[in-house]
């Protein structure tokens, strides 16, 4: 069986910082499993086409289809790459706005790689005050080491080879956060309630 890696991208523009973070990170974290034996599936959600649907589920509580299919490549998914823009040292509203339409419980258990990019490095604190308390609170599995880039970590060569080098000891340990989690159960949030009224139910009677 198949790995399945979603990564979750938040970049505003094209070409994206972002979405060139994302890749890499996404690669790597391929190569690693790909070495250790499993067999990768990957794919990608990108919030920005689905800007004005994410909108519109705040608003209205119903998602359309194309939001509807994102939920469930993430429900689906063994493992999230998440990575977002940094602005005023937090990640961006749109991405911010994906994780708050969600349905509850989508993330729980679930092995999440934390990335984010930003034009300075005085946002890289963004993954440790931000992302991580985020997702800790959606009870992910968030993994012990980030990626932050800025925007010069896409320049010179000795700055490319630093951000290389992170992003190989995130996704090696990304990787192996994921193998020890192994295959992933999707939460059905409706079934599991209904279940539990069942129960309720059964006691009362009995």
């Amino acid at each position: 069986m198949a790995t399945k890696i979603v990564i979750i991208t938040a970049g505003l523009r094209e070409p994206s910082s972002t979405r060139l973070l994302a890749d890499r990170l996404g690669t790597s974290v391929r190569t690693e499993l790909t070495l250790a034996g499993s067999t990768v599936e990957s794919s990608f959600v990108e919030l920005r086409p689905l800007g004005h649907a994410i909108i519109d589920a705040m608003l209205s509580g119903f998602p359309t289809a194309p939001l509807e299919e994102a939920f469930g490549t993430v429900a689906e998914a063994d493992g999230v790459i998440a990575v977002t823009p940094a602005f005023n040292a937090s990640f961006s509203g749109l991405f911010k706005a994906f994780f708050d339409v969600l349905p509850e419980d989508t993330l729980s258990d679930m092995p999440v790689l934390i990335g984010a990019s930003g034009g300075t490095e005085r946002h890289s604190l963004v993954l440790e005050h931000a992302l991580r308390p985020m997702f800790s609170y959606l009870h992910a599995i968030v993994s012990p080491r980030g990626v932050y880039a800025a925007t010069d970590d896409f320049g010179s060569h000795e700055s490319g080879a630093a951000l290389a080098d992170r992003i190989s000891r995130a996704a090696a340990d990304y990787a192996r956060l994921v193998q020890g989690c192994g295959p992933r159960q999707p939460h059905d949030a409706f079934a599991e309630d209904v279940a539990a009224m069942e129960r309720l139910l059964q006691r009362d009677s009995s």
